[in-house]
Formats: structure tokens, sequence, C-alpha cells
């Protein structure tokens, strides 16, 4: 590891990717698919033999990057690495397009699951891969939050005034004090990567002992983690484990909800998790959905419930409410079995709403961060407060006045900036011969990184192949943006960024 430390972190990337690839190499040759094997095991040599050539050609040189310096590496990563990760799935897949290979990979990364392919199109290796790629990247980006962006003052901690990652802080951890990005970036690695796997290994085991095979429980407990979605057999409401495997992903979904969760961050961040505001949120939000989801299809007909119906109700309404908060886009087989009850469609804007919503900061969630909505729920709180008496002061100490009032301040700006970006993305789509409806699905679809979410509005798959390359092209700039969050763009184009 020491020597690790003296490597760039496009070295490290590239390497981390040739090793990746040994493992789906592994499957498909016990499989007996040699052909992908051959495209795995190929693509691993050669990535292997460049990331060697560039730390040989680049050795004895230490340049120490500055904040910004990662930021340009960080948006980088999405653009470049999926053009690697892609190698394998142009051998494997026969007619498969470099440009279709990139999008599939750079969905995968950004952890927005939409694919080109329905789940019979491609054989069970490369479901692996983009399941892996998924896992991958939602670590990646867990990772860069908290030691490039959080220290930085980005991805939401801004609205709680950063207590937990700014580096000048008295109660911010000391590797954010006095270490460099890179040191930071080492650090959070090492520390996360037991807990992010360890639990993998923990549902991956539970799901094969609920009755999943061993791919399809292995790509769902990716999935989950990385909150990608990405499904060998079309979701978990086509998986053999049922009721209990959603049982047991819903428990690992709460790691999107709240970065506390973790237990490495959970000693960095003492508060208990139990009274933190992200999850008292998304407790709301998730009863909210459930009542509508409940009035919407079984108010009518109550009296001819039974038990069983009533239960797949709930149930199937509080896992896919979850799901789609934390921009998983797992829909329950309950939700499915009273969709045939009632005879009514998934309602779409619900579903939307729930991913524009999105899960905790700093974790593999996309959309808006529940924390940003809770700032903007105190401080309309606050406001009706002075509405009734204009003297009032406001208590629970100074965190609390910075979350209702700075803090609600970003978020607003953040909102602001998102809103715009959804229509700007939409109008882009329109202007290239797309309806206004299906644009605007496709923009929230892509800038929240959950894919599902368009084929859950009822366009129906496969959603993604049907378009265009300068629309994917669009939709693949969305992805990325979402995945940074707008924030963050800004810091890195801001005119102070450029000043040494």
């Amino acid at each position: 590891m020491r020597g690790a430390s003296h490597l760039s972190f496009p070295v490290i990337i590239l390497g981390l990717a040739a090793g990746a690839m040994l493992l789906p190499a592994g499957h498909a040759a016990v499989a007996g698919r040699y052909e992908v094997w051959r495209a795995f095991f190929y693509s691993a040599v050669i990535l292997g033999a460049l990331a060697t050539l560039i730390a040989l050609a680049t050795a004895g040189r230490r340049t120490r990057l500055s904040p910004r310096g990662h930021l340009s590496v960080l948006i980088g990563t999405y653009a470049v690495l999926p053009m690697a990760l892609a190698m394998p799935m142009v051998q494997a897949v026969p007619g498969l397009s470099i440009w279709h290979a990139w999008f599939e990979m750079l969905s995968a990364f950004t952890t927005t699951g939409a694919t080109l392919f329905s789940p019979q199109d491609l054989p069970d290796t490369l479901h692996l891969w983009r399941a892996l790629i998924a896992w991958l990247g939602g670590f990646h980006m867990v990772v860069m939050a908290l030691a490039v962006l959080a220290p930085m003052n980005l991805v939401g901690v801004e609205v709680s005034g950063g207590s937990s990652a700014r580096s000048g802080s008295a109660g911010a951890p000391q590797i954010n004090r006095i270490a460099d990005p890179g040191q930071r970036i080492r650090y959070f690695a090492l520390m996360l990567f037991p807990a992010y796997g360890g639990l993998t290994l923990v549902l991956w085991v539970g799901l094969l002992m609920a009755g999943d095979s061993g791919l399809v429980a292995l790509c769902h407990a990716m999935s989950t983690l990385s909150t990608s979605g990405i499904s060998p057999i079309g979701g978990t409401d086509q998986a053999a484990s049922g009721v209990a495997g959603e049982m047991l992903i819903a428990v690992l979904l709460l790691v999107a909800v709240s970065r506390r969760i973790l237990p490495t961050i959970a000693g960095l961040e003492p508060r208990v998790w139990r009274y933190d505001p992200e999850m008292r949120t998304a407790a709301v939000i998730i009863l909210v959905a459930v009542v509508a989801f409940f009035v919407t299809h079984g108010l009518g007909a109550f009296e001819a419930m039974q038990l069983d119906v009533i239960f797949n109700m709930v149930w199937g309404a509080f896992f896919t409410a979850l799901s789609f908060l934390t921009t998983t886009g797992f829909v329950s087989t309950g939700w499915r079995v009273t969709e045939a009850w009632s005879g009514l469609q998934t309602p779409g804007l619900m579903m939307l709403a729930l991913a524009l919503v999105g899960g905790g900061i700093a974790t593999s969630a996309g959309g808006v961060k529940l924390l940003r909505v809770y700032a903007l729920y105190r401080h309309g709180q606050r406001e009706l407060e002075r509405l009734i008496e204009p003297s009032s002061v406001g208590g629970r100490g100074s965190a609390a006045r910075q979350l209702r009032n700075e803090g609600a301040f970003l978020a607003f700006i953040f909102f602001v900036l998102f809103a715009s970006l959804i229509g700007a993305v939409t109008a882009c789509l329109t202007l290239l011969s797309m309806d206004l409806e299906p644009a605007l699905v496709l923009a929230i679809a892509a800038l929240t990184n959950t894919g599902q979410v368009a084929e859950s509005f009822g366009t129906g798959p496969p959603v993604w192949a049907g378009l265009s390359v300068a629309q994917q092209a669009v939709l693949a700039v969305g992805m990325v943006l979402g995945r940074l969050e707008m924030l963050a763009v800004l810091a890195f184009l801001a005119p102070d960024s450029w000043r040494r």
C-alpha cells in the first residue's frame, strides 16, 4: 500500500478497472462462454499493461493536486473511464457500437441503471459486469464525496454548515484538516470498503438463503448498495426470493437514506441516527407515499379486500417508495400484485417526485437530497412561527439556526439550479424532435440517476435504446451533472478556483 500511495489517481483507477474485469472473466470461463472470457481477459491485460506503462512513465513525479485539481480529475473520470470499461462489451456483444457501449457503462458507473438492452439480450456475464461497475461507481462516489467534495462544502454539507466535513471546522475529522485530497481519498477508501463490501456480502448471502440464484442475488446485492437498480432478470419483482428478499434489500437501502448508517461514518459523526433529520424526513415522505398509493389503488374497494391483498398493497407501496426515494428503482412483487388486483398502472408522477427528492447527502443516492428538503421545511416552519409571533426567537442552538437560515438559502439555490437544469435538458431533448412529456421524464431520470423511473412511468422498455445518438449524448451529460451535482461543476468553473 505504501507503493500505491505514490501512484497517480488515473493509474489506480485503470488498475482497478483491469482487476475488476477478472471477475466476469472467471464467471464466463466457468459458464463455458469462452468468447466472452476472451473479451474480458484480453481487455484486462490491455488495461493492466496501459496502467503499468503510465505508472512507469510517471514514476518519481509526485504532483500534489489542489482540491480543484481532484475535482477536474473526478469530472474527467466520468468521461474517460467508461470508454475503457466498454472494451469488453464491444467485443462480447456482436454489432454493439463503441458509443452505445460507452453509454451503457456511463449509465452503470453513475449508478443511473438506464440500459439499452432487455434482460434476455445479454449473457449473464455482462449483467454481472454492469452490476459490478455500478457497485464500484457507488463506492467511488461515496469516497469522493467524503474526501474531496465535502471538505469543499459541497454535496449537501453546506446546508448544515459543513460541521462534519469542513476542513477548518473544529469538529471535523483530523484527516480533513491536515491531509491533502489524495491522502483523504486513500484514507476514506480503506476505511469504508470493509463496511461497503461486508454489507454487500451479507445481503448476497441473505438473498441466497431467501431463494435467489447466485448471480441474481449478487447483482441485486451490489445494485442495492450502489442504488443502481441493475438486475439480470428485470427487477426484484421477478426474483424468487419474493417478499423475504425485498425485506433484506429494504434494510440495506437505509444506507442510501443516511450516511450515518454505515458504522465507519457513524464513528466520525456521532449523532444518533434515530434522530437524524434525513431519516425522519424519509419516514414522513414514505408514509405519505404509502397513504397516497393506498388511496389510489384500494380505497374504492376496501370492503372487498382480503388480508393478503392489504399486506401486498402496504408492503408493495412501502418498498417501492423507499426504492425510488433512494433512486434505486426496484419495484416490489406486492406492488405488481396490487396493480393486477386494482387494474391501475403505477402513478408515474409519484415515482418522479420520490426520485426528485432523492436520498441522503454523501451517499450513492441521487436527487436533490433529503437534508435540503428538511432545511426548506424548517425554514418554512420558522416563517410561519414568525407570522404568529413576529418577535419570537428561534431556539435549539446555532446549528439549528444555521440550518433554518443559511442552510435553507443554499438549499433553495440548489433547487433553482436543479430545476433550471431539468428545464435545459428537457429543452435540448425537445429541440432534438422528442415530445415534451417523455423529454421531461427522461431528463428527470438522468439528472436524478434513476433510469428505471422512465420505464415505471409507463413509456415501457426499451426506452433508452430507441433514442438517437444526439439525445443519448444530452442525457449522458445529464447523468454526469446529476451524479456530481451542479454546485460541484460550478465550483470547478468559478473564477476564484482558477487562482493560485
